[in-house]
């Protein structure tokens, strides 16, 4: 997270190719990356150009479970879940103006303890492979139109 994020984008909990590599959407054929890359034509060929192009864009990425049980990476098995202090956050980075969540149990999870939040939110699909009912083109679609009006009006009205 960077002093200067607008946009925060909130996934449920690292799958565990992302705990495995450190990194967030780190299974290979997640197209999260994909997504940004080709949205704002930038390389993610390394961790660091990744980065770069979050600082870039004024882009945060978190999770709504600070802690859980599970038996894999699906979000379907996700217990005990224990959810990250969000007004917190907000007050830490006064820059948040909109969060976006990366599938529906994002969303869901938050809309339990913080729906009532003064911030703009919006939901994407989710960039997992698992997630095939919407194609890599569509979901491709929705992250543009959605983040670029995010980043640039930076409005801080609920949705």
């Amino acid at each position: 997270m960077f002093r200067d994020t607008k946009i925060l984008i909130l996934g449920t909990f690292p799958s565990l190719d992302s705990f495995k590599y450190d990194f967030y959407y780190a299974h290979k054929r997640n197209q999260f990356w994909k997504i940004l890359s080709e949205i704002f034509d930038m390389p993610i060929d390394t961790n660091r150009q990744k980065i770069s192009l979050l600082k870039k864009q004024n882009i945060g990425l978190w999770d709504i479970i600070k802690s859980c049980q599970r038996e894999n990476s699906s979000d379907t098995n996700l217990k005990n879940c224990i959810l990250h202090d969000i007004p917190l956050l907000l007050k830490e980075y006064p820059n948040i103006k909109t969060i976006a969540f990366t599938g529906l149990k994002a969303e869901k999870f938050y809309n339990k303890k913080y729906k009532n939040l003064p911030i703009k939110t919006i939901a994407l699909p989710s960039p997992s492979p698992a997630f095939a009912s919407m194609s890599y083109l569509q979901k491709k679609e929705i992250y543009e139109n959605n983040i670029d009006i995010a980043i640039h009006m930076g409005s801080s009205s609920h949705r």
